[in-house]
Parts: C-alpha cells; structure tokens; sequence
C-alpha cells in the first residue's frame, strides 16, 4: 500500500498549517468559504506544482513527485475533512483510482470516496455539501463519490467503480472502514469474472486507438501501451494476491525483478511526458499531440545534432516513446496471460482446460498455443529459438504460452554474430519466412521479444522509428510486418474482391519469400542518412546471399528494395496516358518477373502505409500502369502502343458499357456524333465509366447536347463519389471555354470550403471545357443537402456568367498542419506529344491553396488544360498541364515570372493560426 515518504523532498508547506495546528479555527472561517483565494490554498497548489516542476528539472525521479503530490494533496484533505468535523462522524475518506495509487501528475483527477456505514444522516451530509464546495472554491474540482456501504456495494457492479475502489486508500475516518472498499469488490466480483470483464474493457480500448502503439498523437494514459495497460495488471493481480504495489508481485514470485525494471522505466518515461503536457496544457492532458511533441521533445533532452534532418529530434523522442509504449504492451499482454494461466486456469474444470499435446522432443501445443517442454529448452537448443516460430506456422499455432516467452526472452539476448553466422540457424530463419502461415503473427512476436532485433541488427534500429508527417501513419518496423501482413491477404478469399489482380499476381508466385524479403529490407536503412533505397539493396543482396539464396534471387530482392517507390511514384506524378512515359518505366523495368513482384510489393506498400492512401482511384492507376507495361513487355502486338490506340481502345470499353446497359435514353448515333467533338484528350484522361456518366448528362442538357454555341448555359451535375473519400462529391462542368475558368472554379469552391481531391480538366476540340473534380465537403453536409448542392451549381452558373475572380478569404489553418514546414518546389517540364508544360508543384497543403495557385494561372495569363491534384499527408504534390492563352508553349522567361509569382503566393506566414499571403 502507498505510504507518504517525502521527509527528502523539498515542497512548499500547506498554509497556516503545522503538525500541531490541523484541527486549528485558524484554518478556515465561515467568512471567507467562498472567497477562491482562500488562506492562499489556490496559490499553495500552484506553488505545489511550481516546487515539483523545479524538482524535476534538478533531476529528481518523476517517480517521486507524482508521489509527493499525493502526499501534498493527502495533507490538504485531511486538514480539510478535521475542519468540517467530519472526524466526528463515521464517515471514512479515501482516495481511489491513480489517487489512491498514490500517483498523482499535475492535473491528475482527484478520485475521492466519502463511505459510511450507514445512510448519512442530514448533519453529515450538510459537512460533507461544505466541504465540496470549498475543494471546488479553490479550484480542485474532485471526482467525489459520497456512498454508504450498501451504495457501495451495488456500484461496485460497474468494473470501472470496482477497479477504483481496488486502489482505494484510508485518508483519514472511521478505521472500521479501511478494508471496506476492498471486501465489497471481492465480494461483488470473482476472480474469472473480474478478469474476463478487463480484458474485455481492454479489447475494446485497444480498437477504439487502433490497436497499435503507434499512432501519430497517442493517448499516453489509454491508448495500447499507455499507463493504463500498467494499472490492469495491477487490477487483475490486486483482486487476487491482496497487494499494494507492483513490486508485491516481484515478493508474490508473478513479476520478475527484470519485468518490474522494465515496467517502471517506461512508467517514468510516461509519467515525466505527461507532466510536460500537464505544464504545457495546464489542464489533464494525455494526448501527445503535434502541437507539443517538439516541445515535450526539447524539454526532455532531446536535442538537434549539427550533421540532423530538421525533425531529427523530435523523431528520436516519439521513437523513444513507442518503444516504451511496446514494452508496455507487450509486458501487460503477457503478465495478463501469465495470471489467466496460472490462477484462473488451474480451477477452470477439465473440459475446459487446454489439453497438451507433444509437438516434438522440446516443445508441446496446449490449447491454441505453443510451450516449451522443459525450461531449458532454448539454453539446450539454441536453435529452438527459430524453430519454435516455424512450428507454429507448421501446425498453425499463433500463440505463445508466457513461461515460453519468458524463456524467450531471455534467450533472444544471447543472439549475437556467432549464432547468427550459424548454418543452421541460416536455414531455419529462411524456412520461417518460406512458411507463410501466421507469417506476420510470427514476426510480431519475434520483434516483441527481441528475436527479429537480435537476429537483423538493422531490423533494431528501425524499431519504433517514426517520420514526422502525416502521411507515414505508422513506425518503420510497425509498416514493414503490416506490409507483409497485407501480402498474406493477397492469398485469402475474404480480399479477392479488393485486390482482384494483385492476388491472382501473387497466388502464382512461388517464391513468396522473395517479396517478404524485400518488404523486410526496403525500408531497412530509413534514418541514417542518405537514399535508404540504395542502402538497403545493398543490405537485402548481402543477407540473401549470406543464407544460401542464389545470385538471381539475391538481386531480385535487391533491385526490389532499390526500386520499392518507382512504380507508385510512376502511376501518381506521371502522366501514364503519355505511351512515351509508359515505355520508358517499361525500359526501367525490364522483365515480366520484375514487374509482378514490383506491382505485387507496391501495392501491399502503399496499402501498409497509410490506409487512407488506397482508394479505386489509385488502383485503377497502378492496374493501368501495370496492364500497359505488362503488354509492352511482352511485345503484344494488340496492346495500344501510342496515344491513338489508347483513344480507340478506351472508346471502345466505354461503347461496350454502352450496349450492356439499359440505355434506350441514349441514341447511339448521337452518343459517337458526341465522342467525336470531344477530342483525343478526352478519352486519354478519362476512364470508360465516367465518360457515359458525362455522355448522358451533355445529352439531356440541351442546347450543349444537340448544337453548342456561345450562349449554353453552363452544365453542372453532381454525384456521390466514394472511391477518393466516404464523403466525397464528384463535380462535372461542362461549359464555353474561357481562360480564367480553373482560377473562377477553384475560387468558388474555396468560398465554399471545399477541399479538391482530384481534378481533370479538359478542352474539347468544339472549344467546350470538360472539367471534372472531387471534392470533399469537411461540414459532411454537400453529399445529403440538396440545397448546398443547389447553391453550389448556382454559384458555379453565375461565376462563369461574369468570370470575375473572387476574392480569397483567409482561412485558418487546420490543427495538424500547423506544426510541419514543407519547402515549395515547382518543377517544369515540356511534353512533346502535348506540346504543353507538364509544372509540379510540391508544397504545404493549405486552405485554399488550389484558388491561390489558380488566380496566379490568371495573372500570369495560363491556360491550364489538365490538372493531377494528390494530398499525401500534410504535402500538397499537384500537376498541371499548361500553356499560354493561345495554346503555346511557354518561354523560358514566363516559365521563370510564373514560378516566381508561385512562390510568393505560396509563402504563407501564420498569425493566430490564421493563413495569409504576403
């Protein structure tokens, strides 16, 4: 039990308080009871933190102050509880939950219980009014539970009240009481019961963080490998060996010295993040947002080296803090299981006991997991290490009994060069990534317990490496086994219908653990400086050859991580419907072989990534860019080969839907009268669905459908469109050309505050722009209300009626995008077969950024004839197609005043969090 021992800690006494003066009428009086600056309490607490902050940053243990602070508070309500004569009655004051832990952090909440034998009489209760007013009068503001015993009883039915009373701690009051809270949870819950029903709460707090560690802002407190995962061992263990503290159980034989060494060392690491989030805040905060990650990161030490990136620092801090929060997670998981194996099983009756099976000589399935048949099983065996992990793919085992990875543990530290040189053990790691059954479980458990670290060093010091932006969502070593997670789907039935060709690609690939090889490596070498691509092709040929694998397959892999980005940067920031780019990947690629692993390993990355970057938009491009480089590899001589047969073959899949649709509202003479005016652009861009989506609506929107000319009205028809985002919206304007058209669009949209998320603009040959965007409504209302949708179109009309530029408003800028600095880059390049400059743009992505750039186009007097519009994380990464107002090339010297002119749009200063344009 937590005990006041701060005799060493140097803390601002209580006011007008000394060890003689408690119960003293000097303390309080009934004049100022509501006056907030009473006695200088208020001032007290905040000194109290000062004193701890000072403390903390002299170098005294964080362990220490959170306790001081309990200590500090204990002394306030008991002086409190005297005053009010609450000692007179029967009454007992306890604290509870982190409280009653002693473990207190700034802002911490004060969970308090007021128990009484009996129903409170009305004397009592009008004390106990008194006093809660005053804690809220000085700004404490308790989680006060006032309950009788029998109260007691019936809330400790909620688990959530029973895990606090499990902590409580007698402050002060009826000494009868003291064990009270305690009895009532044992008597309300039974071991099994209180068990099943914490992990459960456990499970679903998991899924509401994701279930991983390794989220961008964590919730130190609750998300996996949070404190809270530290506070359910104790919970569960509390419940049955009657302990205070969590190094009871090192004296119980439960936990050992190493595990509680690990356990508090992360505890700390937590405690002293969430006490710079308590200074920072001022409030209890637990989410490590990106507003104070550098900031926590230079409070704690955590400094720029001359030769660093500029997010060095802070990305050694959160890879600091990940692996805490693994070494947490992992620690709960298996003293959780440690305790279900050892107290709940043994009196579970035998039908439900796991049965034991031998597996061979040195290791036994029992139940659903695998156990080592002796505990000197991996010091006899050293190999068994490696083994174990392909037995359990072997017999489709994917879960480990805890006095095993106990064993475990400790036998991964003795992985050194000689073990790893070892033939034998060569063999065995290749064989386990040959066994593809529970592959990614397997590999988690081996990067859990230190095996995957030990056995590629490498491997270690890509463990809990985060990027900081928002498009890398995950850790390097935390993407790299989702990644091979993804390539296990690619076999399984449930996501056929998600990844139809990849998976056929990949079921008729039997070297499988090429690619599981290259998805280890391609992102092996990330921070160190340098293109991590070529340092890892250099590692991942070296490690292949070193196990036995041939030259051809040890470059395949090699030339795999080399070149893990080219197709993904190909299908995103190329044009594809250009043949010359397309025979130009096709030269880099080489063969068929290379381009079903590349295309194979590519969309398992980027699907491994971020789950917000896969959508059917980037499918179709890496299916197109994939088809088409397929065809030219493999000399076909039916594949379209140049932009013609690229027209004639979209043409006719669009036709094709034509006829195997209900389509009696369309004449086909008049649907191919259409396509003809259209021009070529048209059917290289877009894709067969989209355009009878656009053909019916040109059709029955007369005059535009039957004889154009200058005064049709503009066209303007919305849809649902999910592929990009749930909610977003696909705009397709059909209207006369008019050079300030995108720069109007763009404006319109922006007044609306709607974000573009893919824009295709495109002149037809009658001198007709058909532009088509998706956007994404963030107030989520565009989709459903069809009076926005309406004002939308109205707005559209009437702006290219009179195409006068709006005027940009200043907008604020989103949360998350304020704390990343992205360098504007704008590169040019001219496309022959267009005769137009192909510009990209690399920046900041902002409010408004699209109306920015499109009133520059204006300026500037830019034609703007197609646009690529891709939002990865907090980076902006557009391409236009452009040319002057006569459809010419641009000079050298327009190219320079236009990029200059983009440049100062794009330099944006932030006041307020507001974003201006100089």
């Amino acid at each position: 039990m937590f005990t006041c021992d701060v005799a060493s800690i140097d803390l601002t006494p209580l006011p007008l308080l000394s060890n003689d003066t408690a119960t003293d009428n000097s303390l309080l009086s009934e004049q100022n009871t509501t006056d907030k600056a009473l006695l200088g309490i208020p001032e007290w607490l905040a000194q109290i933190n000062e004193d701890i902050s000072r403390l903390l940053e002299r170098g005294t243990n964080i362990r220490q102050l959170v306790e001081v602070r309990a200590c500090a508070l204990d002394s306030l309500l008991i002086a409190l509880f005297k005053w009010f004569e609450l000692d007179k009655t029967d009454l007992a004051l306890f604290a509870t939950g982190g409280y009653g832990r002693g473990e207190l952090s700034l802002y911490s909440d004060i969970d308090i219980l007021l128990l009484s034998p009996d129903e409170i009489g009305a004397d009592a209760s009008s004390k106990i009014d008194k006093l809660v007013a005053l804690l809220w009068d000085i700004g404490l503001e308790p989680a006060l539970s006032v309950r009788s015993v029998n109260d007691a009883l019936e809330a400790a039915l909620d688990h959530t009240i029973a895990s606090a009373q499990l902590e409580a701690r007698l402050l002060i009051g009826n000494e009868a009481l003291r064990d009270m809270p305690i009895q009532i949870v044992n008597k309300q819950w039974s071991p099994r019961a209180f068990f099943d029903v914490k992990m459960e709460e456990s499970k679903t707090r998991y899924l509401q963080h994701n279930a991983t560690e390794y989220n961008l802002e964590p919730n130190i407190k609750t998300a996996p490998g949070g404190l809270r995962d530290i506070h359910i061992i104790g919970w569960v263990t509390k419940r049955y060996f009657r302990v205070g503290k969590l190094y009871d159980l090192v004296q119980q034989n439960f936990l050992t010295e190493k595990e509680f060494d690990e356990l508090s060392f992360a505890e700390g690491y937590l405690w002293q993040i969430r006490h710079y989030l308590h200074v920072l805040t001022g409030r209890n905060e637990n989410k490590l947002l990106f507003d104070y990650q550098r900031e926590i990161a230079q409070l704690m030490g955590y400094e720029t080296q001359p030769d660093d990136q500029p997010n060095a620092a802070v990305e050694r801090f959160m890879r600091d803090y990940y692996r805490c929060a693994m070494q947490i997670s992992t620690l709960s998981e298996m003293l959780t299981n440690h305790y279900y194996e050892t107290i709940i099983e043994p009196n579970l009756p035998d039908d439900e006991r796991p049965k034991k099976q031998p597996i061979n000589a040195r290791f036994n399935r029992v139940g659903d997991h695998i156990a080592i048949a002796h505990h000197r099983v991996f010091a006899q065996h050293p190999e068994s290490i490696l083994e174990m992990f392909l037995l359990m793919g072997q017999h489709g085992i994917d879960k480990v009994r805890t006095h095993t990875l106990r064993a475990l543990k400790i036998a991964a530290r003795g992985i050194d060069q000689i073990y790893r040189d070892n033939p034998v053990h060569k063999a065995l790691f290749l064989s386990n990534l040959k066994e593809q059954n529970y592959l990614f479980h397997r590999l988690r458990t081996m990067n859990r317990y230190g095996v995957l670290g030990n056995y590629i060093p490498a491997f270690a010091q890509v463990t809990g490496l985060m990027q900081y932006d928002l498009f890398h969502r995950y850790t390097v070593d935390a993407h790299t086994l989702f990644l091979i997670r993804i390539l296990h789907r690619f076999t399984d039935p449930m996501f056929s219908e998600e990844f139809p060709l990849v998976s056929a690609i990949f079921q008729r690939i039997e070297r499988k653990e090429i690619l599981v090889l290259a998805a280890m490596f391609h992102d092996i070498a990330k921070g160190r400086g340098g293109d991590h691509s070529e340092l890892g092709q250099t590692e991942s040929t070296e490690f292949c050859l070193s196990h036995g694998m041939s030259l051809a397959d040890a470059n395949l892999v090699g030339w795999l991580t080399r070149y893990h980005l080219l197709m993904s940067i190909t299908a995103q920031k190329k044009d594809i419907s250009d043949p010359e780019v397309v025979t130009i990947f096709a030269d880099l690629i080489g063969n068929v072989t290379h381009l079903n692993h590349l295309y194979v390993l590519t969309v398992a990355d980027m699907n491994a990534t971020n789950p917000q970057l896969w959508n059917s938009w980037r499918a179709t491009l890496m299916k197109q860019l994939y088809s088409q480089t397929r065809r030219i590899l493999r000399a076909d001589i039916d594949a379209p080969t140049n932009r013609q047969d690229m027209i004639s073959a979209t043409r006719a899949q669009a036709l094709a839907m034509l006829d195997n649709v209900n389509n009696q509202h369309m004449n086909r003479d008049e649907v191919l009268r259409l396509w003809d005016d259209l021009g070529d652009e048209y059917f290289l861009r877009e894709i067969a669905e989209d355009i009878l989506w656009h053909t019916e609506a040109i059709l029955n929107h007369p005059p535009i459908g039957l004889a154009s000319n200058a005064d049709s009205p503009p066209l303007v028809v919305l849809r649902e469109h999910r592929e990009l985002a749930l909610d977003a919206v696909q705009v397709f304007v059909y209207t006369q050309d008019q050079i300030n058209l995108f720069a109007v669009t763009m404006a319109v949209f922006d007044q609306m505050n709607l974000d573009v998320l893919d824009a295709r603009i495109i002149t037809a040959t009658r001198d007709f722009a058909l532009d088509s965007y998706v956007l994404l409504d963030p107030s989520g209302t565009l989709l459903v209300d069809e009076d926005s949708q309406q004002e939308l179109k109205q707005r559209l009309i009437n702006a290219f009626k009179d195409p006068t530029v709006l005027k940009l408003t200043n907008k604020r800028m989103p949360r998350q995008l304020r704390h990343f600095e992205v360098t504007t880059v704008i590169n040019f390049e001219f496309n022959e077969a267009s005769d137009q400059h192909i510009m990209s743009l690399e920046t900041l992505d902002q409010p408004g950024l699209l109306a920015r750039v499109g009133q520059i186009f204006l300026q500037e007097q830019i034609e703007v004839h197609a646009a690529r519009i891709t939002t990865l994380g907090e980076r902006a990464e557009d391409m236009f197609y452009i040319s002057d107002q006569n459809d010419k090339p641009l000079s050298t010297e327009r190219l320079d005043a236009l990029k200059s002119a983009l440049l100062a749009s794009l330099a944006t200063k932030r006041e307020n969090n507001v974003v201006y344009s100089y």
